[in-house]
């Protein structure tokens, strides 16, 4: 779809980079010519996404270990980061996401939401965005949100919350810091399947099944169509695109808002099989 060379020459950091939609991400950059810098908290995913895409891309992908609810540990990360080269974008990806009925979720499983959602991703744009702000450089914040970021959703409330804040962050910071060359956009994935989103959040077959079924399109996403518009929102062509939040869904949200309120079809028993372990 793309010239091999439409992100040639520019650096992006992505946040939970070392697998799922991250992962595929830093592929698709690294295959237009860019280069990525990934971090998250576990190491070892990191460095074998690094050694594959590098495998494949002649060495543009480094990583960095990081937990994004710490600012301090965000501001040293993105100080390395800067030491390598300076960034033209950021992709923040890191999410944090299970399905329960609220009124069992306890204040630690709320905070283990809002903390990576909101505050992981406020504080990566804050150190990113001062540091092109003090060089006078030209950025691009791109942040994955939901369609319940607007219209709510049952069931994933700490997660609903978070992106609502996110993409409030998104148009706001569009507008501050629009005159100064940085532009935010987001984009709102419906269900792409990924192994680790999809064993916490459509646990069973049931559930798949009717997240399908009240799609207009009658299917889930294709990855590609996905870094399709990741690319082409990362890219200079894309320049008059900000403060907007892109919907990529098949028309699932038009059908029917709150994403996941259709698990009110679970049964108690089925409730308990898929509800995370409380500590």
């Amino acid at each position: 779809m793309f010239v091999s060379d439409l992100l040639a020459g520019k650096r992006f950091l992505i946040t939970g980079g070392g697998s799922g939609l991250g992962k595929m991400m830093a592929r698709k950059i690294c295959q237009l010519g860019g280069s990525v810098s990934l971090c998250g908290r576990r190491e070892q995913v990191l460095q074998e996404t690094a050694d594959g895409i590098n495998g494949e891309f002649a060495n543009r992908v480094t990583w960095h270990r990081l937990d994004i609810r710490d600012p301090e540990a965000v501001d040293a990360v993105v100080d390395a980061v800067w030491d390598e080269g300076p960034l033209d974008g950021l992709i923040n990806n890191a999410a944090g996401n299970f399905l329960a009925r609220t009124e069992t979720i306890s204040h630690r499983a709320m905070d283990a939401v809002v903390n990576i959602v909101l505050h992981g991703t406020a504080y990566m744009t804050l150190a990113c965005g001062k540091k092109w702000i003090a060089d006078k450089r030209p950025g691009n914040v791109l942040s994955i949100v939901t369609t319940y970021a607007w219209t709510g959703s049952a069931y994933v409330v700490p997660s609903a919350m978070g992106k609502a804040a996110v993409l409030a962050m998104t148009r706001s910071l569009a507008v501050e810091w629009g005159p100064k060359g940085i532009r935010l956009n987001a984009i709102a994935p419906g269900p792409f399947p990924t192994e680790g989103a999809w064993q916490r959040l459509v646990p069973t077959k049931k559930l798949a099944d009717v997240w399908e079924q009240r799609n207009p399109l009658g299917r889930t996403g294709e990855h590609d169509e996905l870094m399709n518009l990741v690319a082409y929102l990362l890219s200079d062509q894309s320049g008059y695109i900000n403060g907007d939040v892109v919907t990529i869904d098949g028309g699932e949200w038009l059908a029917g808002a709150g994403q996941f309120n259709f698990a009110k079809m679970l049964s108690d028993d089925e409730w308990e099989s898929i509800t995370p372990t409380k500590k």
